[in-house]
């Protein structure tokens, strides 16, 4: 029996590339990725958002809420500080759906450049094949905001 998916079901890609240059050394971006990745990270309006990222090979990204209960993200696939790292999962995606991030980060001059990519499957609704740019954009400002901060922190 086939059963017809409405247009919201329809099976989709997404891949999405981003560079920043950051005028903060690689050791510092890579923090800062971590950071914006779990206990710094906020929502698009800068309210709190809980993470947690567990930064070795199978660890977990989660959105802790607390009490045993959350949202699970993805797994670290590939961690090598401080050029690389890779996570595999469902992202905000809670529909049949997978995803690889992709941060690769490299060190030019006294700064860093970091490549940031997000190819996703799945059935992703159009909120979020829309919105994920943005949400993206949010995130890698974050990034830069955190790496200034701590490479004035360390001067």
């Amino acid at each position: 029996m086939m059963v017809a998916l409405s247009p919201e079901e329809t099976f989709h890609t997404l891949q999405i590339e981003k560079l920043r240059e950051i005028a903060a050394p690689i050791e510092i971006v890579f923090e800062a990725v971590l950071a914006e990745l779990g206990p710094e990270s906020e929502l698009p309006g800068g309210d709190p958002y809980p993470m947690v990222i567990e930064p070795w090979p199978g660890g977990r990204w989660y959105r802790d809420l607390g009490n045993q209960t959350g949202h699970f993200w993805g797994h670290v696939q590939v961690i090598k500080p401080p050029k690389l790292l890779e996570i595999c999962g469902p992202l905000f995606m809670s529909y049949p759906a997978i995803s690889h991030v992709q941060y690769r980060l490299i060190s030019e001059g006294t700064g860093t450049v970091l490549k940031m990519t997000h190819r996703a499957m799945g059935l992703i609704t159009q909120e979020h094949r829309e919105g994920v740019n943005m949400g993206w954009d949010v995130g890698l400002a974050k990034i830069v905001k955190i790496a200034e901060r701590l490479k004035g922190e360390r001067g």
